[in-house]
């Protein structure tokens, strides 16, 4: 009997494959970094083959660290990097360019030529979500126009669109499939029929020819060949949708906060769709099977992680991302400063693709020390802004806040969170809740795990903070940090390019 399931987590900054064992503990992990391609201002591309071929070396190494072959392996599930959007070439499986990154900011002006008089909420009601550069859609729309014979091509299925998780399953099995909860991400699925939706791809010029075929998120795709020779894939989750899953969050009013290169808010709304009036987005939770689809409420944040590693990497002021915490704990606040890292414009609940970043409130007593605090409290008051809307939209008020992602081990965050929400946060025994999600729906679909219930009485808490900020100062802060935002705002002109 085989005693393991395998999730390749295909992320924006690297790809990871981890093993599992039926308690949901990991037993063997494996990791590479990937190139981030930046063209001009605010474009961010990855290279597809790249990525294929960490993959094939990340699985290599997770099974040989635990001395097993795939044979050994139940079923094997993938999550991913959500929107970014490759079209390839369907007879050679060659990318025809350079994968489009989420965070890119190429179609801003699509985006507004799209939306027209109706604006960035023309096509909310049928998919869930604004118009934004953040979304597949409008990213094939300029692919199609922009890659000579593209169209064309595409219109007679001779290109294929996917998402990474649809790249990836197609590689190991040669399935063109998406999962609903990618397929949410789109701005091309309707989120009742969960299907293609005809309007909305006429409106966005792409051909139904080149889309994969619309799956839940825990059945069996095909199987592998390659690498994982003989491996059932049977599990495809976007990443915070298998987060989501992952802290087994099945129940209405249950919610994440995953803290990875962006932040990302989801809570389960049950199986009806909650149309949000507070800038959030309304997307598919998950679908295990032929159960009935799940939704979500969630709030995408574009800069989390990213403004640690651009803290490292580009002004050179840590020598590691773990060197934050200590640097940021030397400092008791912030110095009077704010950092709002709207690289790539602001996300929820603002989505304005016009803002860029600032650090408000500079005096000379600012030390880097201050500058490392304000870094970290940037995600703090992100997260605190699309809690209001959740609760604003919700109409309850959140009690704690389950945390998990590559951020979480930083122990200060976790307090400053906390402090900042004036509500407790709670860190998960397993932090890696993306892979373990993709897991569990991977081996729900093979019967490793019997049934949710299952993977309920897994999770553990490893830590907890409580808020120790007096309220009278929480808001002051908050007060501050809602200036600078709109510091952010219109800094883009028509003539930028």
């Amino acid at each position: 009997m085989t005693d393991y399931v395998a999730a390749i987590d295909q992320g924006t900054t690297s790809t990871r494959c981890i093993v599992f064992d039926r308690k949901g503990d990991i037993c063997a992990v494996a990791q590479k970094e990937h190139r981030q391609i930046f063209p001009r201002p605010g474009w961010v591309e990855h290279d597809g083959l790249e990525i294929w071929a960490n993959v094939e070396t990340v699985v290599k190494q997770a099974l040989e660290s635990l001395k097993i072959k795939p044979a050994d392996l139940a079923a094997v599930g993938v999550t991913n990097q959500r929107e970014t959007t490759l079209l390839w070439d369907k007879a050679t499986g060659l990318p025809i360019h350079n994968a489009i990154v989420w965070q890119d900011t190429r179609t801003d002006k699509l985006v507004k030529k799209l939306g027209g008089q109706k604006g960035q909420d023309r096509f909310r009601k049928t998919c869930g979500l604004p118009l934004a550069t953040y979304f597949s859609g409008p990213k094939i729309r300029w692919l199609l126009d922009e890659v000579k014979g593209a169209r064309k091509r595409a219109e007679a299925g001779e290109v294929l669109f996917g998402t990474m998780e649809t790249w990836l399953i197609w590689k190991l099995t040669g399935r063109h499939v998406t999962d609903v909860t990618n397929a949410s991400r789109t701005m091309l699925m309707n989120l009742k029929t969960l299907d293609w939706d005809e309007d909305m791809l006429a409106a966005m010029g792409v051909p139904r020819a080149m889309l994969p075929e619309i799956r839940s998120s825990s059945e069996v795709y095909g199987e592998a060949t390659g690498v994982l020779a003989g491996v059932k894939v049977a599990g495809a989750l976007g990443d915070q949708h298998a987060a989501l899953f992952g802290q087994t969050c099945f129940e209405p009013g249950e919610g994440k906060c995953t803290y990875g290169t962006g932040g990302f808010l989801l809570v389960n709304t049950g199986e009806k769709p909650i149309r949000s009036k507070n800038g959030l987005l309304t997307t598919l939770a998950y679908r295990i099977g032929e159960a009935k689809p799940v939704y979500a409420l969630e709030g995408s944040i574009a800069v989390a992680g990213a403004l640690v590693q651009w803290f490292r990497d580009n002004v050179g002021l840590v020598d590691t991302a773990p060197d934050i915490e200590a640097l940021a704990g030397s400092v008791k606040d912030n110095g009077g400063c704010y950092f709002v890292p709207a690289f790539s414009g602001l996300f929820a609940p603002y989505w304005r693709a016009d803002a860029r970043g600032v650090i408000a409130g500079l005096t000379g007593y600012v030390t880097k020390a201050h500058l490392a605090r304000a870094v970290l409290e940037a995600t703090c008051w992100q997260v605190r802004e699309v809690v209001e809307a959740m609760n604003a939209d919700s109409g309850v008020d959140l009690v704690a806040l389950k945390a998990d992602g590559g951020m979480v081990p930083n122990n200060l965050l976790m307090q400053m969170q906390a402090d900042i929400l004036g509500a407790p946060v709670i860190r998960p025994k397993v932090i890696e809740t993306t892979c373990l999600g993709a897991a569990y729906a991977a081996g729900l679909a093979v019967g490793f795990w019997p049934d949710q219930a299952a993977l309920k009485a897994n999770w553990k808490k490893s830590a907890e903070w409580k808020p120790k900020l007096d309220p009278e100062t929480r808001e002051q802060h908050y007060r501050k940090w809602k200036k600078a935002v709109q510091a952010t705002m219109n800094w883009m002109d028509e003539d930028d390019g």
